[in-house]
C-alpha cells in the first residue's frame, strides 16, 4: 500500500494530509477540518492502491487553462497564417473567463455560462470564439492532459451574419470620401470593393502580377506567406476599376501596389485598414451601430463582402463568386446567395425540351349541387 501519514494540524488550524502516489510521488495537501482531511487521504490511498493494481487508469496531470494555452501557442499558431486572430480572441473572451482554471472543470455547464455573457455579439464571432476553445481542448487530449472534452453547441451562422455597402449610392458616398482622405485609400477601398481581395492579398499585391492586356490579377500571396485557402487564383479587372487602376499605374513606382505614406509594405491592422477607413465612414455620414461591440458601419472585411453581396445581387453565377473569392467550400459562398432574388428566372425553361409530355386538357368543373340544397363548395 503507498505510504501515507495521518493528518497532523497545522499553526494555521489547517489539517495537512501526504501520501505517496502509484507514480511513487510524494504529495501533500491541506484541509479545512480533520474529516476533510480523513476523507480525502482515505480517496488518496484508494485511488494510487488501484492504479497501481490496474484497476483504474491514472488522471491526467492537473493542467490549468493558461498552460494549455501556452503549449498551443508555441506549437501550433506558429503555423496558422493569422496568430494574431487567435491572440486577440483569446485575450479579449477565454482568458479572462477559463484563465487560471483546472482544464478538467471546463463543464458543458460552465460553456454555456460563457456564452450566456456573450449574447451581444454576433453569433459569428461567438462561433469562432467557441471554436478556437474547441482546438485547445482537443489539443489537451491529444497532449494526455485531458481524458474527455465537454460536447457543446456552437452558434449556427445566418445567412445574412455580415455587413457590406448595401446600395451603389452607399459606394459613391465611401469612394468620395475616401478620395478626399487620400488618393491611396480611394485606390485601396475602390480595389477591395471591385475585387474581393482580402486585407493581406491586397498588402502583397505587386504590379507584376496585374495584367492589363487580359484584364486579370492574380492572387497567390498574403502578407504573410500564401493565401487563405493555399491555392492561386485570377480576378479579372472590371470596367468599374479599370482607369483608375490604370491610372494609379503611371503614378507608382514598380513592387507593391500599395504602400504606407513612406513607402513601406501595409501592416497588418494598419491605419489604413482601421483608422482612416473609420475617418472615412465619419466623412461620409455613415451612421455609427448603437449595439453590439462593431464602432463603424462596415469593417475593412466587409468591403469583400460588399463584392459578393453585389455581384449575386447583379446576377451574378454563385459558382464563379466561388472562384472569385477563393472559397475552399461552396458552402461558404452560399451565404450571398439569397441576395439574388431572380436567381433562377432564367431557368425556369431549363427542362422544356426533355420528355415533353403534352398537357391534359382541363374540363371546366360542372356544379351538380341541386339549387337551394344549402351545400356549400
Amino acid at each position: 500500500m503507498a505510504k501515507s501519514s495521518a493528518p497532523h494540524q497545522l499553526a494555521s488550524g489547517r489539517w495537512r494530509i501526504r501520501w505517496t502516489n502509484a507514480a511513487g510521488k510524494r504529495k501533500s495537501a491541506t484541509f479545512r477540518s480533520h474529516n476533510d482531511a480523513m476523507s480525502a487521504l482515505a480517496r488518496a490511498r484508494a485511488t494510487a492502491d488501484e492504479i497501481r493494481k490496474g484497476e483504474r487508469v491514472a488522471p491526467p496531470p492537473p493542467v490549468i487553462f493558461d498552460e494549455l494555452w501556452a503549449h498551443y501557442r508555441r506549437t501550433k499558431c506558429a503555423a496558422k497564417r493569422s496568430p494574431e486572430t487567435d491572440e486577440t480572441r483569446m485575450r479579449a473572451h477565454l482568458m479572462p473567463f477559463f484563465g487560471g482554471m483546472p482544464i478538467a472543470l471546463v463543464t458543458y455547464e460552465l460553456i454555456e455560462e460563457f456564452k450566456a455573457e456573450r449574447t451581444h455579439l454576433k453569433p459569428g464571432t461567438v462561433r469562432h470564439l467557441l471554436t478556437l476553445l474547441s482546438s485547445l481542448l482537443k489539443h489537451a487530449q491529444r497532449l494526455g492532459w485531458l481524458v474527455s472534452m465537454p460536447y457543446f453547441d456552437r452558434p449556427k451562422v445566418g445567412k445574412t451574419d455580415f455587413s457590406y455597402l448595401r446600395s451603389g449610392e452607399e459606394i459613391r458616398r465611401l469612394l468620395l470620401a475616401a478620395r478626399e482622405d487620400g488618393e491611396d485609400a480611394f485606390m485601396l477601398y475602390l480595389t477591395a470593393i471591385y475585387t474581393g481581395m482580402r486585407e493581406g492579398e491586397l498588402a502583397a499585391l505587386t504590379w507584376d502580377r496585374i495584367d492589363f492586356n487580359q484584364r486579370l490579377i492574380t492572387v497567390d500571396v498574403s502578407w504573410n506567406g500564401p493565401t487563405k485557402s493555399d491555392k492561386v487564383r485570377r480576378v479579372p479587372i472590371f470596367n468599374s476599376l479599370l482607369p483608375d487602376l490604370r491610372a494609379w499605374r503611371l503614378r507608382s513606382p514598380p513592387g507593391l501596389v500599395f504602400v504606407n505614406s513612406h513607402g513601406d509594405p501595409l501592416r497588418r491592422y494598419g491605419r489604413i485598414f482601421r483608422e482612416r477607413l473609420h475617418r472615412v465612414l465619419d466623412a461620409a455620414e455613415f451612421e455609427r451601430p448603437t449595439e453590439g461591440r462593431r464602432s463603424h458601419y462596415i469593417t475593412f472585411h466587409d468591403l469583400r463582402h460588399t463584392f459578393a453581396s453585389h455581384w449575386m445581387m447583379a446576377g451574378g453565377d454563385v459558382f464563379k463568386l466561388q472562384g472569385l473569392l477563393g472559397h475552399s467550400s461552396i458552402e461558404t459562398t452560399m451565404r450571398y446567395a439569397h441576395l439574388s432574388p431572380d436567381a433562377f428566372s432564367g431557368e425556369l425553361g431549363r427542362f422544356d425540351s426533355v420528355a415533353r409530355i403534352p398537357s391534359r386538357d382541363v374540363q371546366p368543373v360542372v356544379d351538380l349541387r341541386p339549387a337551394g340544397s344549402g351545400l356549400t363548395r
